[in-house]
């Protein structure tokens, strides 16, 4: 005889959460802290680069505060997004005491926001986080969502869960001492943005490219809104990528291929910016793209600082190993997020292998 229990549960708590958006917000956000977390201690997890900017000076605006916190250090790269360097980081919020009601804010690019995140989603089964990103890659893409995670040697980001922050808090004024790869870096995940979802924005884009510097501090601010606007509206409707949300990983395929392939030698932007060109091209060849729409991309790519070419002497082997295992793949044939036109795009394109492989000689 069968029989059928049924576990109710109450609905999850609400999720939502604040970003805020203001040059020089870094400086307001002890007090932010105190007045929505009264009395949580506060473990600020950040690299080396930041801390020695920015981190220090934090501290002691939590300790003005009356707040207590404690600072962690992680090596800045991506290659502090490993097992190693989660357990270590884990093992010292549980050795310093963190406990479930404490507050984890992940000051930093999107390494530092991806492992700390991540290392707050796990750690005694999950404590809030917030993030503080210091990175236009970071403030425009990885901080909002809740993706979290780390890297594997078979492929970037295949380790992770969905762990929604607390609050985002977006200062385009620590832009100003981001070295200017990184800034370009930034640059690729918003022309991606506007490239899947807004032909609007990529017009603006279009306008305005050579004005969107890192000491243009207000149309840089009216950028990152914008684009951030985007996703979480994305975010909203789809948070765990099921549908809409997939067409947010336009150059993804092929771009975290390239990035695990090269050793990570090749930055995200870098690769996302090849991976849209790329993709493009298949696009192209499909019959789906027009070639002025694909000319578009690319003319606004390059005119953000950003290569737009599979790069020479690439593993090929490593290359379709990594797009093999890429988690966005389920078939024999990789699928793609593919653009039909700008501000619109196809998610889970079914490319045949022999196509693909002609994009790697």
């Amino acid at each position: 005889m069968k029989k059928h229990i049924a576990v109710q549960l109450p609905p999850e708590p609400v999720r939502g959460y604040g970003i805020l958006i203001q040059p020089g917000g870094l400086a307001s956000l002890p007090a932010i802290i105190r007045k929505r977390w009264p009395g949580r201690r506060v473990f600020v997890v950040t690299d080396t680069n930041v801390a020695r900017l920015y981190a220090r000076s934090l501290q002691r605006a939590f300790d003005d505060v009356g707040l207590d916190s404690a600072l962690f250090e992680v090596p800045a790269g991506e290659a502090s997004k490993s097992i190693d360097i989660y357990y270590a980081l884990t093992g010292a919020l549980l050795e310093s005491g963190i406990k479930r009601n404490s507050l984890v804010v992940a000051l930093g690019g999107g390494v530092v926001g991806d492992l700390a995140g991540f290392a707050a989603s796990t750690v005694l089964r999950g404590v809030s986080f917030i993030q503080v990103p210091t990175s236009l890659l970071a403030q425009v893409d990885s901080s909002v969502g809740g993706k979290v995670g780390i890297d594997h040697e078979a492929g970037k980001n295949l380790i992770g869960a969905f762990h929604q922050p607390s609050f985002v808090l977006i200062d385009p004024e620590v832009l100003r001492t981001l070295p200017p790869v990184e800034f370009r870096n930034g640059l690729a995940e918003i022309v991606k943005i506007a490239a899947a979802l807004d032909k609007r924005f990529f017009r603006f884009l279009e306008q305005n490219a050579s004005r969107v510097t890192q000491t243009n501090t207000r149309l840089i601010a009216q950028v990152i809104h914008r684009a951030v606007a985007l996703k979480a509206a994305v975010v909203e409707k789809d948070e765990r990528e099921a549908g809409l949300r997939k067409s947010l990983n336009l150059g993804h395929t092929i771009g975290h291929a390239l990035e695990a392939s090269s050793g990570f030698s090749i930055k995200h932007g870098e690769a996302v910016s090849i991976g849209m060109v790329a993709e493009s091209q298949l696009a192209l060849a499909a019959g789906l793209l027009n070639p002025d729409e694909y000319n578009r991309l690319v003319r606004l790519l390059g005119r953000c600082g950003l290569p737009t070419q599979m790069p020479t002497g690439l593993d090929a082997k490593k290359f379709y190993r990594a797009l093999a295992v890429d988690k966005k793949n389920t078939g024999v044939d990789p699928a793609f997020v593919l653009l039909r036109r700008i501000g619109a795009s196809l998610i889970g394109v079914r490319i045949p292998a022999p196509m693909v492989q002609a994009l790697v000689q």
